[in-house]
């Protein structure tokens, strides 16, 4: 029997229209430049609203992760707007997420950020630190990282930080030993050479090795707003690494258009049955869209 669960990244969904630009200085202002000039068009609600009837027509996921850049230039009242929709999408047992660049443009007290979105990010049991987190649901361990820390103007690196990086191998650790099908989440690549210098992930190689020594059995991830698939060798066996484009992208000049995957495990004698399905905006019906399904067998001690 397999259980299912969902993946989608990169909404930013939050408008600017209200923002007066001559309140806001230094980053944000670039970031309000470009939304004015370009994301408005390419990030719509319109694409959101039909993400989000797809995701209700589908058989009952045991859990959502939403991997970061919700907002734009993390303003106080962009959090607010994602906490709407957070709200509309689903109850947050249901639900979790994780923040991205832009949701970390510049340092903002808890409770204007993220604090509003704290239902949506904690562990089941609570902890001190919010990342990483840790949700059980059957069989499989969703484990979210945060990559997403304040970066000077221009540059949209992310960074794990050592903290983070010791507790995520305690929880590998603890999560294999339990039998579980262990699924790691986090806005940027864990891999060198992804995305552009500027958008990399600072310390993807301490990562990336933590991770061949630990192992996991899955790895998510958004931000190069791109379709992307790849694997990182793993103590148990090769992690594939899969990556979703924006999920709210109109896929103008080129990049990718809007799209979200669903992933089934199935326990085995060997180890799991991993199958992914891409689900992609059809512009012309206005629709989302369910595509062929992948599988790997994935054969863990």
């Amino acid at each position: 029997m397999q259980t299912w669960f969902a993946h989608l990244s990169d909404p930013h969904l939050t408008t600017l229209e209200q923002v007066k630009p001559l309140k806001i200085l230094g980053k944000r202002l670039l970031g309000y430049i470009s939304w004015r000039r370009k994301r408005r068009f390419e990030h719509r609600p319109e694409v959101l609203a039909s993400l989000q009837q797809h995701l209700q027509q589908q058989p009952s996921d045991v859990q959502l992760l939403v991997t970061g850049d919700l907002t734009h230039i993390g303003l106080p009242d962009e959090f607010t707007q994602a906490a709407h929709w957070l709200r509309q999408l689903g109850e947050p047992d249901a639900i979790a997420v994780i923040p991205g660049n832009h949701d970390a443009c510049v340092a903002l007290p808890w409770r204007q950020g993220l604090g509003q979105w704290q239902d949506y990010l904690k562990s089941d049991t609570p902890q001190q630190d919010t990342f990483p987190s840790l949700r059980v649901r059957s069989g499989i361990a969703f484990i979210g990282v945060s990559s997403a820390c304040p970066k000077p103007p221009l540059m949209a690196t992310g960074t794990v930080g050592t903290e983070q990086l010791a507790k995520l191998a305690g929880l590998l650790k603890e999560t294999r030993a339990q039998g579980l099908f262990r699924v790691v989440y986090i806005h940027h690549p864990p891999k060198t050479g992804v995305v552009k210098w500027r958008k990399r992930l600072t310390d993807a190689p301490q990562l990336s090795a933590m991770l061949q020594r630990e192992g996991a059995e899955l790895v998510l991830h958004g931000h190069g707003h791109r379709a992307q698939q790849y694997s990182l060798p793993g103590a148990t066996g090769d992690i594939p690494v899969i990556a979703t484009p924006s999920a709210s992208a109109m896929g103008l000049h080129g990049a990718d258009i809007a799209q979200y995957n669903r992933y089934g495990i199935e326990s085995t004698a060997e180890g799991w049955n991993l199958t992914a399905i891409t689900n992609s905006y059809d512009k012309q019906d206005a629709v989302f869209r369910t595509g062929a399904a992948r599988q790997w067998q994935l054969k863990r001690q």
